[in-house]
């Protein structure tokens, strides 16, 4: 679906080394400030344990999980907005992203240079929230300006978009992000329009010592008071472990070694998951004897738009959809038992599809 999530965070917060974990690539990890300067792409597999139970019951030739595309961004400093270090990259990378994963750095450690000289979660976020509010001042400035001109023709929507936009100028310039500004239905088209940095949504990522994974700390206690009127979600997450648990070969070791951190699955498949939550998206299976496939849509996506993910064709001649509810699935066993109990259901170009739905398409072209 082209859809991207970028991590962010200052220079040297371990950024690289949880972008690593998630896609078991090898960007640079180093232990000096703008380690990574152009962006490193990978794709990550969704874990979906309703995938791996579908396997279980049909047992098919393969499985195909689905994935989310995620980008390493260069850490960012202060003075970013004006092109301090490498600002300008990093903001235009974060202009292409989806979402965002903010990693800030709670962990102590006299070994690990800290851009600023010191640990705090709370300033690090701040820095990276006043730069990117910085650049959407200045983007709304722009705009403003256009909407004025547009304005002297004497139309009336012009005339609101100037007030509009003036009063999300004012919530920026009082140092909150565009996300927490409330956007009438009438007006959600221009907000989109603006690309602003801080409209996007943002998951927290605390990057903690082993001992810390479980119940954070006293860094990141302080960190969740801070972000608390976000509503945002944060995570707790020890990077180093997660490089080592991608380091090792098989799933018996991986597992072994989780239970022996007494973890009960990689941090970075609750990433994963909150990211792809993050992101809108719903999740569809097919499943037959020569495939299981789970397949990504957006939320509120209807029955023709599902298939076209399969193929345009699915959607331009699409002409009913059999559904099973995957919980259903896993209650009867099979589709042919589910069929029998009268629960599958045929669905016609209005249906919206719901996450975990087990789909067949009819479609004539």
């Amino acid at each position: 679906m082209g859809l991207q999530c970028g991590i962010v965070g200052l220079p040297n917060v371990g950024k690289s080394t949880l972008f690593n974990a998630l896609t078991s690539a090898k960007a640079l990890a180093a232990n000096y400030p703008f380690a990574t300067k152009e962006p490193n792409l990978g794709m990550i597999v969704v874990p979906d344990e309703r995938l791996d139970k579908l396997e279980e019951l049909v047992v098919p030739q393969k499985v195909l999980p689905t994935s989310i595309e995620i980008l390493d961004i260069a850490g960012l400093i202060k003075g970013a907005s004006k092109g301090e270090g490498l600002g300008n990259q990093f903001l235009a990378n974060i202009r292409e992203v989806d979402a965002i994963i903010h990693v800030v750095r709670c962990f102590e450690d006299d070994n690990v240079i800290h851009v600023d000289g010191s640990v705090n979660p709370v300033r690090d976020k701040e820095i990276i929230d006043l730069e990117l509010i910085f650049k959407d001042i200045e983007t709304m400035e722009k705009r403003i300006d256009k909407f004025k001109k547009q304005a002297k023709s004497g139309g009336k929507d012009d005339v609101a978009n100037v007030e509009w936009a003036e009063k999300l100028l004012k919530h920026l310039e009082s140092e909150k992000p565009a996300r927490s500004f409330e956007v009438d239905e009438n007006q959600q088209e221009i907000y989109k329009d603006l690309y602003l940095l801080t409209a996007k949504p943002v998951l927290y990522v605390c990057n903690v010592d082993e001992a810390s994974v479980s119940v954070g700390n006293s860094l990141t206690a302080r960190f969740k008071e801070a972000v608390k009127s976000e509503h945002a979600e944060i995570l707790f997450i020890c990077a180093g472990i997660e490089a080592e648990i991608a380091e090792l070969e098989s799933k018996e070791e991986r597992m072994e070694f989780i239970e022996a951190m007494g973890l009960e699955e990689p941090g970075v498949n609750k990433i994963i998951r909150s990211a792809y939550k993050l992101l809108n998206l719903y999740t569809y299976f097919t499943a037959g004897v020569k495939e299981v496939r789970a397949w990504t849509i957006k939320k509120g996506w209807k029955a023709p738009q599902a298939a076209g993910v399969i193929h345009t064709d699915f959607e331009k001649g699409f002409i009913r959809a059999e559904v099973i509810k995957y919980v259903d699935f896993v209650k009867y066993g099979s589709e042919s038992a589910v069929k029998e109990a009268g629960k599958m259901g045929v669905e016609g170009k209005e249906y919206l599809v719901e996450d975990g739905d087990v789909m067949h398409f009819r479609f004539n072209v």
